[in-house]
């Protein structure tokens, strides 16, 4: 069986997927456009976000078997048509997870403690001390939305801080030690730091809105590791300059491209330029999953779901199914 790869990932995925058995080729410069010319010659594809894999794609895939998304998220995939078409996707959020959490403690410490703005000023000769007194995170209830492996990743780093960590998912039974489950009204009665940890879906797409962010009983961090398209940036601008939302921190952006790598500011409106200048705010690259030790466990994740396809598959073949 011949495998695709659509973008560079760890070198340990291409050579384990010839070790598995499988004929490797790569092309990680070609259009979507080229690629769809030559994707009936594939039994399966390896990709990060570069190329859409929408119907159009799918069903010039005639050959596909499988995709294996080397990340968490699936929303690049038509997987209605993958699912009619009898292909199997794989992803490998738990790849990833470990420095989602990390990165999710890091910003929202910089958020409450003003770790960016106190260092800006001392190297600029500002010395402040007293407009620079932070928040603890002992005592603060924060509200964890989407209870997954991300989730659970950063709840356990927030074990030590004393915080009483609440979360709310659309799944009954998904609490734990870490994160009491609370129903949508006491998440919003109690929550004094929210932090998004979902995938996007219809659902999911403007969550934090106008609405949601007045219908919050307390004045609110936010953090968003997740998807840019959950947080309503216009909506998060207005609730800043009211002190509804005390600071955000911000590794995915509304206005993002669909391939992650790039940010065009010359094209960006006016709300994400005050985000820019406001001094409660921190963003960064969508690099919350993005570590040296993440690339390679996310390899391995999509190696070994491969590896246990490929061996269910022969299974299937030799029973003649």
């Amino acid at each position: 069986m011949k495998v695709l790869l659509l973008d560079r990932n760890h070198v340990l995925l291409e050579n384990g997927l010839k070790n598995l058995g499988f004929e490797v080729d790569s092309d990680y410069d070609s259009s979507k456009e080229e690629i769809i010319k030559k994707i009936s010659n594939y039994d399966g594809i390896i990709i990060r976000s570069r190329i859409p894999v929408d119907s159009e794609f799918l069903n010039a895939a005639v050959k596909l078997k499988f995709i294996g998304r080397v990340g968490a998220g699936l929303e690049n995939i038509d997987l209605k048509v993958a699912a009619k078409n009898g292909i199997q996707t794989f992803n490998a959020p738990e790849g990833n997870r470990d420095s989602v959490g990390e990165h999710a403690v890091g910003m929202l410490l910089m958020l409450v403690h003003r770790l960016r703005i106190a260092d800006a000023e001392v190297k600029n000769g500002i010395w402040r001390r007293e407009k620079n007194r932070g928040d603890e995170l002992m005592g603060k209830t924060i509200g964890i939305i989407g209870y997954g492996n991300m989730g659970k990743a950063f709840s356990r780093r927030l074990k030590g801080f004393g915080a009483n960590v609440i979360c709310y998912d659309i799944r009954a039974g998904k609490g734990d030690d870490n994160a009491v489950q609370v129903s949508w009204e006491e998440f919003m009665d109690r929550s004094e730091i929210i932090s998004l940890h979902t995938p996007q879906t219809t659902e999911t797409i403007g969550l934090v809105d106008k609405e949601l962010i007045n219908s919050m009983k307390n004045p609110f961090y936010l953090i968003n590791t997740a998807r840019g398209k959950s947080v309503v940036t216009k909506d998060l601008a207005e609730g800043l300059k009211s002190g509804k939302i005390l600071g955000a921190a911000l590794d995915v952006h509304e206005y993002e491209k669909k391939s992650f790598e790039n940010l065009d500011l010359s094209q960006l409106p006016e709300d994400f330029r005050f985000l820019i200048e406001s001094e409660n705010v921190i963003l960064t690259p969508h690099i919350a999953g993005w570590t040296h030790q993440s690339k390679q466990k996310l390899a391995e994740v999509i190696l070994s779901k491969v590896a246990d396809w490929k061996k269910l598959h022969n299974i299937a073949e030799q029973s003649g199914m």
